[in-house]
């Protein structure tokens, strides 16, 4: 038994490792979220999470400054030296969405992100992360001022490298062009999946041209690729949790229901599950990392075990029409 459960970690330390874009920067293909922890995953799963995480070669891990209101960064710090050495991991957070007394509030001035890196630093009890990203468009600041946060990110040796996350096309292609030289845009993060293919238009060809690495969070879409919701709403799922069930919601939609299917078609063709088809078609798609936000030990480890998948030619193509609008998409970037 020792000798199996030895051998199996092995093989599974061979998680691949790509570039973020035309950086020397390289992370897992598979990314670990956080946006649930202190909340609806305590420290126990925390920690078998990342245990588990890493053991399988696994080395992003995904934070931010508003989960939680900055619990997640807390629950992380906490267990970066404890449960894995910090140097171990690639750790991307982000900034950019302040707490208030009248709720959140969208902040991405020059004083505002820097604010809000230093308390994630504190938060994550480290001097720098690898990566840190503005994590929405401010309407409010100019787009030139956000940049010059990035940049002084990456002077002063608070960030190793910068980004952006849910940005379009547009504010990726001028933040790139402003960051050319010294310090570069070397990342943008967005949802994607088969229920969500909108950066395909504008996004992908962007950071194609631009040499800008892509981070995909919710390549489940948001739990519901996994057919979980195909006949009711589970208990103990992210649809029924008071915090997380508008975050679910769009995608319950019938017009969601025809893919799912799809997807559960295929799974039981190949002998494997409906979550290991849907994140093997989004890692196929030329991103650098897919990020899943498991609530459990039990759920992150369903999508480790599914990255020895590669979907037949003949079944992504299948998947593709299925998913696409009518607009033209790329088969892959």
């Amino acid at each position: 038994m020792l000798r199996q459960s030895h051998a199996r970690r092995l093989v599974l330390r061979l998680m691949e490792q790509r570039h973020l874009g035309r950086t020397g920067l390289r992370v897992s293909r598979l990314g670990l979220g956080t946006m649930t922890w202190s909340r609806d995953t305590d420290a126990h799963d925390a920690t078998e999470q990342l245990r588990d995480f890493t053991d399988a070669g696994g080395t992003l891990v995904d934070t931010s400054a508003s989960y939680a209101d900055g619990g997640a960064e807390e629950l992380l710090g906490e267990l970066l030296g404890d449960v894995v050495p910090r140097d171990e991991v690639t750790l991307c957070t982000k900034a950019g969405i302040r707490r208030t007394s009248s709720g959140g509030v969208v902040d991405a001035s020059r004083g505002g992100l820097l604010a809000s890196l230093d308390g994630s630093l504190r938060r994550l009890r480290t001097d720098h992360v690898d990566l840190w990203l503005v994590q929405t468009p401010d309407p409010r600041t100019p787009l030139d001022e956000t940049v010059s946060a990035l940049r002084l990110a990456v002077t002063s040796g608070r960030a190793r490298y910068v980004g952006l996350a849910n940005h379009a096309g547009w504010q990726v292609a001028r933040a790139a062009s402003l960051l050319e030289g010294e310090v570069g845009l070397t990342a943008v993060q967005a949802e994607y999946s088969l229920l969500q293919r909108g950066i395909e238009r504008e996004v992908v060809p962007a950071s194609v041209a631009l040499g800008v690495g892509v981070l995909a969070w919710s390549p489940l879409g948001r739990g519901v690729l996994t057919g979980k919701y195909r006949r009711t709403i589970p208990a103990d799922s992210r649809a029924a949790s008071p915090h997380l069930a508008g975050f679910v919601e769009p995608y319950l939609a019938r017009a969601s229901a025809t893919i799912v299917e799809a997807v559960a078609t295929a799974a039981s063709g190949l002998d494997r599950t409906p979550l290991e088809v849907a994140l093997a078609w989004v890692q196929g798609r030329g991103v650098a990392s897919a990020i899943v936000g498991a609530r459990t030990a039990t759920q992150l480890r369903a999508s480790i075990a599914a990255q020895d998948l590669v979907l037949p030619d003949e079944l992504r193509r299948a998947l593709d029409e299925v998913s696409a609008p009518t607009l033209g998409y790329p088969e892959r970037f």
